[in-house]
C-alpha cells in the first residue's frame, strides 16, 4: 500500500507525513513539496533516510502529479493557499489522482463548506465547489472539514499585535469558537488516510473547548509576560489596521511585503465568523477518529513561545 501526502512542506501535511512515516515506515510514503529547495535540509534528510519519496509537484502543472501520484493507493490532498484559483488547482489534484488508480481520496476542507450560511466567508466557495466535484466524480473519498486552526491565533496573530505596538486587532470581537490544533487536525486526518471513517463521509475536525479571541489573547500575555492589548474593531478599521502590515486585501493585492501569505478578506471574514457565532460548533470527530480528546489552547500555547522569544516577523519562519 502506497500513500501519498501532498504539500508536505506545508505546516499541516507536514505532520501528516511525519505520522504516516510513523505508521507505514516511509518506505511505502510518497509526499509532494512545491520546491525541494524550499524545504530544510534536516527535513530532506530525515525523509531520505527513513526512505519516503520526494516529488516536486503542484496542482497547476498536470505532468507533475502524475509523476508524483504513480502507483499510489491513497492520497491526502491539501487545499491550496491562493484563494479564488483553488476549484480548478484542487480539480486538476483530484482529476490525476482518480487517473493514476488511486483508490480513495482524502480532502482539507473546512466548517460548513455545504452550509449556504458559510457561503459569504472569503475562503469557503473554494471548498464548497471542490467537495460538489468530489461528490459527482463517484469516487471514495472524505472531505476533513477543519475548523480555524488554533496555533494561527497563538502565533500569527500575536506576531501582527507585536507589529503593530501590541495591538491586538479583531472583528471577532467576543465571539467564541471551537478552533482545532494542527497536530489534532493531522492525526485526524492520517487516521482517515489509513482507511478509518469510510466513503464519501466527512469529518467535523473541531477544538474541545469554545474560546473567544480575547481569552487567547490573555493566554498569551500570561504565558509570554507581553502585554499585548486586545482591541474588537469593526470589519473596516481591522482593514486599515491590516493594510499598516502590507496584507492587501485581496488575494491579487501586492504581497511582496506582506509577513503573511493571506488576504485581508480572508483574515476579516475568519474573524467576523467567530463574532457571528459560525465557527462555535461541537463535534467529537477528532476523538471518534483519534482516540483522544481534542486539545485545547491551554494544552499547546507553550509551542508557540519561539514567536516572541526569538522575534518572528514571518509567516514562513513559523513552525
Amino acid at each position: 500500500m502506497r500513500y501519498i501526502v501532498c504539500g508536505a512542506d506545508g505546516k499541516l501535511a507536514g505532520r501528516i507525513a511525519e505520522n504516516m512515516i510513523k505508521e507505514v515506515g516511509g518506505e511505502n510514503l510518497t509526499v509532494t513539496v512545491w520546491s525541494k529547495k524550499r524545504v530544510p535540509s534536516k527535513k530532506m534528510e530525515h525523509w531520505k533516510s527513513a526512505g519516503v519519496s520526494v516529488f516536486e509537484a503542484n496542482y497547476d502543472d498536470i505532468d507533475s502529479l502524475r509523476r508524483a501520484f504513480k502507483d499510489g493507493d491513497r492520497i491526502y490532498i491539501v487545499s491550496g493557499l491562493e484563494v479564488g484559483k483553488r476549484v480548478q488547482q484542487h480539480k486538476n489534484a483530484i482529476d490525476v489522482a482518480i487517473e493514476q488508480g488511486i483508490s480513495h481520496i482524502t480532502y482539507s476542507s473546512f466548517i460548513g463548506a455545504t452550509d449556504p450560511a458559510y457561503a459569504h466567508l472569503d475562503v469557503t466557495p473554494d471548498h464548497t465547489a471542490t467537495e460538489n466535484y468530489l461528490k459527482s466524480t463517484g469516487h471514495p473519498y472524505t472531505a476533513m472539514r477543519n475548523n480555524l486552526y488554533l496555533e494561527n491565533y497563538l502565533t500569527m496573530y500575536p506576531m501582527l499585535a507585536r507589529m503593530s505596538n501590541h495591538i491586538w486587532a479583531s472583528t471577532a470581537m467576543e465571539g467564541r469558537a471551537t478552533l482545532v490544533a494542527k497536530d489534532d487536525a493531522a492525526a485526524a486526518a492520517t487516521a482517515v488516510l489509513l482507511g478509518k471513517g469510510g466513503d464519501q463521509t466527512s469529518f467535523n475536525v473541531f477544538g474541545s473547548e469554545a474560546i473567544s479571541v480575547r481569552e487567547l489573547c490573555n493566554l498569551v500575555n500570561e504565558v509570554s509576560g507581553m502585554n499585548l492589548i486586545y482591541d474588537p474593531v469593526p470589519d473596516e478599521e481591522y482593514y486599515q489596521y491590516l493594510e499598516k502590515l502590507h496584507i492587501p486585501r485581496t488575494i491579487t493585492g501586492d504581497f511582496s511585503q506582506s509577513p503573511v501569505p493571506f488576504s485581508g478578506n480572508d483574515i476579516v471574514s475568519n474573524d467576523a465568523s467567530i463574532r457571528d457565532g459560525l465557527l462555535n460548533i461541537k463535534s467529537d470527530d477528532v476523538e471518534f477518529l483519534t482516540g483522544k480528546k481534542a486539545k485545547t489552547a491551554r494544552d499547546i500555547v507553550k509551542d508557540s513561545a519561539y514567536v516572541w522569544e526569538d522575534n518572528v516577523t514571518n509567516w514562513s519562519q513559523m513552525h
